[in-house]
């Protein structure tokens, strides 16, 4: 079995976040005001993460992926970005640089310590015209304040950063965290920000398809009816007063909404290289498809990052103890990679069940409110 080096948060309380495994933090910035409805989210990582990236969708917008290649120079990320503004937003993920390069952290490029060129691999999601006016989208200004309100705890779930604009399958959209410990102490956590085509909701149970974190029991007959009901008009022609038929402003709404993605991050304390990052990456698409359905559409961009804040480097040599043994490595990162899958799957599905209504979007917890058990 490989040696267990492990961040102090691995003797902590989990409390269902990110940043769970140590070492990285979180913020947010967005705008929730007169014909603005958008964000941004920060996942920082001061001291340096391993990572790697996996890109199903069949429309994404990214920045700096190709990085990740296990094969390219780069080793380390100093942030990743998820906006949202479409490929506008990306430009989110300039502040960030400029952030990270006052801090003095970055990839260094000469002999002055202040030479540096942080590395902010990014990805953004389709919420353009949603607070009213196409326009109004994330500029640099909002990676940077989002990166300096980040936090070593953060907790903020639900409509934050680049959850406040998201959309799935007709209901409010948002963003989610989920945590959990694995029995050799090392932790996994995920975060998504879920504005997906597909509906993370069983029309047969108007429960999620996924388990979460918040109890939950099947809706009343009375939310059940109202939710199909509301989900059916978005898609429904109105007639006119002369008989023609037109779309109403739901169905113009879902319409635009057809441009969707998926995105966030996977991260465990357990030291990965870059091609395990990527892995870890690739298998947390699985919980995305358990969550939504269905996932990875041609108009989707559903793209998920894996971080890796284990202590120390990874040397790729045989008398590296964590490569000596060819059978316990593998076994241990199987319990990482299906613990990721199941950690996304919670977060896409938290991300829903804690957004609250805006924009003209109507969340679940407003149409089904007797599916939430008093806790």
């Amino acid at each position: 079995m490989a040696r267990s080096d492990q961040s102090q948060s691995s003797v902590n309380a989990l409390r269902g976040s990110l940043t769970d495994v140590g070492s990285i933090k979180v913020g947010h910035f967005a705008r929730k005001s007169r014909d603005w409805l958008t964000g941004t989210t920060v996942i920082l990582a001061p001291l340096g993460a391993t990572a790697g990236v996996d890109v199903r969708g069949g429309g994404p917008g990214t920045r700096e992926t190709d990085l990740l290649r296990p094969e390219n120079l780069i080793q380390k990320v100093h942030a990743i970005v998820l906006s949202g503004g479409s490929a506008y937003g990306l430009a989110s993920a300039q502040g960030v640089m400029e952030f990270l390069e006052e801090t003095g952290c970055g990839f260094s490029v000469g002999k002055d310590p202040s030479w540096v060129v942080p590395i902010v691999p990014g990805a953004v999601i389709f919420d353009l015209g949603r607070g009213g006016k196409f326009a109004n989208r994330p500029d640099s200004t909002f990676g940077y304040r989002a990166a300096k309100l980040a936090k070593t705890f953060s907790s903020d779930v639900g409509c934050v950063g680049a959850g406040l604009g998201a959309r799935s399958g007709g209901l409010k959209g948002g963003l989610g965290m989920a945590s959990t410990r694995l029995d050799d102490g090392h932790v996994v956590s995920a975060l998504a920000v879920v504005n997906s085509i597909g509906s993370l909701i069983n029309p047969d149970t108007c429960l999620p398809w996924h388990e979460s974190a918040t109890r939950l029991r099947r809706p009343n007959v009375s939310d059940r009816r109202t939710l199909r009901d509301y989900l059916s008009a978005l898609a429904t022609p109105i007639a006119t007063i002369d008989g023609s038929q037109t779309t109403s402003s739901q169905t113009i709404s879902s319409q635009t909404a057809s441009l969707n993605t998926t995105i966030g991050a996977v991260a465990t304390n357990l030291r990965l290289s870059k091609s395990e990052c990527s892995k870890f990456a690739a298998v947390a698409h699985d919980g995305l498809a358990r969550a939504v359905r269905p996932a990875h559409l041609m108009n989707d961009g559903d793209t998920i990052f894996g971080l890796s804040v284990g202590p120390g480097d990874l040397v790729l040599s045989e008398n590296e103890p964590i490569f000596s043994d060819p059978v316990g490595r593998p076994a241990l990162l199987n319990k990482v990679l299906a613990a990721g899958a199941d950690m996304f799957a919670q977060a896409c599905t938290e991300a829903i069940l804690r957004a609250s209504s805006c924009g003209g979007m109507l969340s679940y917890r407003e149409l089904c409110p007797s599916a939430f058990v008093s806790q």
